[in-house]
């Protein structure tokens, strides 16, 4: 069985022992590239949701999400220019625009929106994730790990908007053969 007071001792020796005089390996590298390319794609989605939204609680949200995305990109840039790992290349911003100038065809729905930002955060919870398991060196472990923390803390919030205005896509129920009928 894990003894999880020795877990922790051994955890804050490893980091009280840094190993930042390694070199990074490929995956941690490759790590760091791939979370740097999905943040800055979110910004550019996020900033068009913001531009789309009717919503004032949904925009809120938005404008939560650009802040810890615009905080985990200065952390991660100044880690990878400190590291010297090639930055991904990143899209232009979007210009500021007000929602009723945009056509109603080319306009996402406040559902969409939602969703896609729920998409894409939970594909940047996995991939910190991810990393954070295969690194070697405790500090990048550690930047993934915080990484992982803030954006699942962030999601909650948004689940809860989602909930609160039946935006939630939720699979049918799964009941197997010969199991009895939920109760409705």
């Amino acid at each position: 069985m894990i003894n999880v007071w020795e877990t922790v001792m051994d955890t804050m020796k490893s980091m009280m022992n840094q190993d930042k005089d390694q070199p990074l390996h490929v995956g941690e590298v490759m790590a760091c590239w791939i979370y740097m390319a999905g943040l800055e794609i979110a910004k550019v989605s996020v900033q068009a949701g913001i531009n789309t939204t009717t919503d004032d609680e949904l925009k809120v949200i938005l404008e939560e999400d650009m802040k810890l995305g615009t905080s985990q990109r200065k952390r991660l840039h100044d880690f990878m220019i400190k590291e010297g790992i090639p930055l991904p290349s990143s899209p232009e911003d979007m210009p500021m625009s007000k929602s009723n100038s945009i056509p109603l065809g080319a306009k996402l729905t406040d559902d969409v929106i939602a969703n896609e930002l729920s998409l894409k955060i939970a594909s940047l919870i996995l991939q910190a994730a991810s990393a954070s398991s295969e690194s070697i060196r405790t500090d990048v472990g550690l930047l993934f790990v915080q990484f992982q923390a803030e954006k699942s803390a962030y999601a909650i919030r948004l689940k809860h908007l989602m909930r609160k205005r039946g935006w939630i896509k939720v699979p049918p129920f799964y009941l197997p053969p010969g199991s009895p009928e939920p109760l409705s």
